[in-house]
């Protein structure tokens, strides 16, 4: 029995060898040429303690002081993100051809231009975390959305990973932006440009897109995409404008997509739940989905009732 499960195997390698050679782009063996997704995620996580000194003590001091943590951390970060700077540079246009001096440089370069950024983030993670605690009322204390809001982590994780974005660093920003995807729900994407103040409440489902930029005080809600209008253009549409603005102080109620690069949803609007909107909305509009209508059904004894929403219609901006 057991030689007849050996040889099963055998022939199972020996099928999937010979796939191998079929030279499909999944069939690349480049082990030491693809960065460290659990060492990205580590720096992530490191960075995260950096930016929240008082949340997060490593157990191995006996005597916690914020200067011990900050030098160790630090310098874990610095030669690991050197290390997958290395790595990632490769595929940069601008490192294509560099020889393995030149790339060197250049990690090391990027990582304290990196690094020099963090309080910057800081100061906005700050704004994040006040805009959360003003726009919740189920928020008792800051501590409670540091600690357990996962709109916050998104939100902190994209501003990490957007500070690289801007340095060409290739990859290790999707990296990152990816792992809070996966454990929030939240998807933005590094390229994404956001002002201070801005909070996600709920957040599950969120997507927002790689050219969408937006304003100061923006407060949006689960099931928000903010999108491209069509992607049909492939990578001819690269770093062309496909997603939406949302400008200063916007709210975006539940199920709203929002799509188009040309789409600018102006100051001080209310985008109502399950919006689908593709063109520019006026500063001050109240926007809402027209002539909703609910419908009771009832057993075969009852006849079936449908009975409109009542809005004050004036209040919108309808789509």
């Amino acid at each position: 029995m057991a030689q007849d499960m050996e040889k099963k195997i055998e022939n199972l390698i020996n099928l999937y060898m010979e796939d191998y050679q079929g030279k499909k782009v999944i069939d690349k063996i480049k082990i030491f040429e693809h960065p460290d997704r659990a060492k990205v995620i580590d720096i992530l996580e490191k960075l995260q303690k950096i930016i929240y000194p008082g949340y997060h003590r490593n157990s191995a001091f006996k005597t916690y002081t914020v200067r011990n943590s900050i030098s160790v951390l630090l310098e874990d970060v610095i030669y690991n993100l050197k290390a997958q700077l290395g790595i990632v540079l490769k595929y940069s246009p601008l490192y294509e051809h560099a020889d393995s001096e030149a790339i060197t440089l250049a990690a090391d370069s990027i990582t304290f231009d990196f690094l020099e950024k963090i309080p910057k983030i800081r100061e906005y993670i700050e704004t994040d975390v006040q805009a959360a605690f003003d726009g919740d009322p189920a928020a008792y204390n800051t501590d409670e959305i540091i600690c357990t809001y996962p709109g916050l982590y998104a939100i902190m994780t994209n501003r990490i990973a957007h500070e690289l974005y801007l340095l060409d660093v290739p990859m290790i920003p999707r990296i990152m932006t990816e792992h809070a995807h996966s454990i929030t729900g939240i998807d933005i994407h590094p390229g994404t440009t956001i002002g201070k103040y801005f909070f996600i409440d709920h957040g599950t489902g969120v997507v927002i897109g790689e050219t969408t930029v937006i304003g100061d005080n923006v407060k949006i809600y689960q099931g928000v995409t903010l999108g491209a209008l069509s992607t049909r253009g492939g990578q001819s549409l690269k770093k062309v404008k496909r997603h939406p603005t949302i400008s200063d102080n916007v709210t975006i109620y539940s199920g709203a997509s929002i799509l188009g690069g040309d789409t600018v949803v102006g100051k001080d609007v209310v985008v109502g739940g399950n919006a689908f909107i593709t063109t520019s909305i006026p500063e001050g509009a109240r926007v809402s989905v027209k002539s909703q209508e609910l419908t009771f059904n009832y057993d075969s004894g009852h006849p079936v009732e449908r009975k409109e929403i009542e809005i004050d219609e004036s209040w919108f901006y309808t789509i």
